[in-house]
């Protein structure tokens, strides 16, 4: 008895998964993101400004 109620609850729960049918996934176009680069100097810059400054700021006292 145990065994039919055991392949009964096994039986529901499995049809349950065919319920909705074959649904085709939703083709998602990929986003591209495109980053705007500056000039290569641009890294450089801000440093030597403050090594600039650093230095007039200790020559001048």
């Amino acid at each position: 008895m145990k065994k039919l109620a055991l392949a009964a609850a096994l039986t529901v729960v499995a049809t349950g998964a065919f319920a909705g049918g074959y649904v085709e996934p939703a083709v998602i176009d990929p986003v591209v993101v495109v980053d705007d680069t500056g000039s290569s100097a641009g890294g450089i810059l801000v440093p030597a400004i403050a090594v600039l400054l650093l230095v007039l700021a200790l020559h001048h006292t």
